[in-house]
């Protein structure tokens, strides 16, 4: 569904150069390049592997990218590989791996969904946000409230917040009255809660149905 919406939308080379052929994966930071196309090549060609790695002390972040040669390939992996390499289309290679952590925490969140990708933090220095630029002008806590005009299938409402790390339960709940849909989504920092309003507020799921999401207060202090 992402290659045919995306393909609908554009240049075709465009798209699949950037946004269809090329995966973001959680992965061990002992891994190598050899190891990470030795677990992923059964899904495709693959184009190359990389790692990112921390620019001063060239320790890998246990973060890396995977390039193959077709779209139904990378979509394959992400289908079919191990939930624990958390696997999503990569963003636009427009961005320098060096700002990643920044870019994907601090600009994307500015930016509405666009309903085919959220990149995500996987390690603990990713999950953090700079104070003195107080981005964030609401309070905010590590619970969120989620409304739809349609009820909520709890599998499928957990499968979509679970997509930023963190996620500690779901609570799917509906109104008799008016069969929308109404979840309480909980993660163990505030810093995931945070991402993932920003990312999925307004976003349409199903298509055509858009998710409101607000912080709960959960009796914590919002100054962290």
């Amino acid at each position: 569904v992402f290659i045919a919406q995306s393909r609908a939308s554009g240049s075709h080379r465009d798209l699949e150069d950037e946004e269809l052929t090329r995966i973001f994966v959680m992965i061990p930071k002992s891994y190598t390049e050899e190891d990470l196309r030795e677990k992923f090549k059964m899904y495709g060609d693959i184009e190359y592997c990389s790692i990112i790695k921390n620019k001063t002390t060239g320790e890998s972040k246990g973060l890396g990218y995977v390039r193959y040669l077709k779209p139904s390939q990378a979509a394959q992996a992400i289908e079919e590989c191990d939930r624990s390499y958390r696997a999503i289309l990569a963003e636009p290679k427009n961005k320098s791996s060096e700002s990643l952590e920044h870019d994907y925490y601090i600009n994307n969140t500015r930016q509405e969904p666009r309903g085919n990708i959220f990149p995500f933090c996987g390690q603990p220095e990713f999950c953090s946000f700079e104070k003195s630029e107080s981005r964030i002008q609401e309070p905010v806590s590590k619970r969120l409230s989620v409304v739809s005009r349609l009820p909520f299938i709890q599998e499928q409402l957990f499968a979509l917040f679970d997509l930023v790390p963190g996620l500690e339960y779901c609570d799917v709940q509906r109104d008799p009255h008016t069969n929308s849909g109404y979840a309480v989504i909980q993660y163990s920092t505030a810093a995931s809660a945070i991402y993932a309003k920003y990312k999925l507020h307004g976003f349409e799921y199903p298509p055509g149905n858009r998710l409101t999401v607000v912080f709960l207060e959960d009796g914590s202090d919002s100054s962290e």
